[in-house]
């Protein structure tokens, strides 16, 4: 295509090269006959494309529109697409701020929670430390009592031992046989 628009516009100089050329010393009936033979083979080429050429120009147009329709399109999304991270962008501050705040809200919350627990907890092992030391007070008050018992019994053993002679043993036999009856039913009726 190129080749015949070049041929094409070269027509009009070889017109112009005619006189050049017969001034060489050329003959003119051969330039013409050159030029004669251009002109057929240009319009032969004209005729043989004469389909091709607006059809190819068709095309190329055709082709052009539908890139540019394309392309027209392709910004359309792409300024869509700008529009919508624009606005996620400015979104994001205010978004950022809100998980924040729950975040912060959520920390306290999980922190008061843990603190209760351990007041809880605390509570729990000074009642079971209060219960422990009751336990243990009463254990060795139990243990202390049972031991005093256990001195006093021995003590009066011994005293009664060293101080109480057999005529004090057999009134105190004599006496506790009486107050054995007195106190007994059948003692009663007698």
């Amino acid at each position: 295509m190129k080749r015949i628009l070049r041929a094409t516009a070269a027509g009009p100089l070889l017109l112009l090269a005619a006189p050049a050329r017969a001034a060489e010393g050329g003959s003119a009936s051969d330039f013409w006959f050159q030029l004669i033979n251009l002109f057929i083979l240009v319009g032969v080429l004209v005729y043989a494309l004469r389909k091709a050429v607006p059809a190819f120009f068709s095309e190329r147009r055709e082709g052009i529109r539908n890139e540019l329709d394309s392309a027209q399109e392709v910004l359309q999304q792409a300024e869509t697409r700008h529009a919508e991270w624009q606005r996620k962008l400015a979104d994001l501050d205010t978004e950022l701020d809100s998980i924040r705040s729950t975040a912060r809200q959520r920390a306290e919350e999980e922190s008061d929670r843990i603190l209760a627990d351990a007041r809880a907890q605390a509570d729990r092992i000074r009642a079971d430390a209060v219960t422990a030391v009751e336990q243990e007070a009463r254990r060795v008050r139990d243990e202390l009592r049972s031991e005093a018992a256990d001195l006093v019994t021995e003590l009066a053993g011994q005293l009664l031992a060293e101080n109480v002679g057999d005529e004090d043993r057999d009134r105190l036999l004599t006496e506790f046989v009486q107050s054995v009856e007195a106190s007994s039913p059948a003692g009663n009726r007698s």
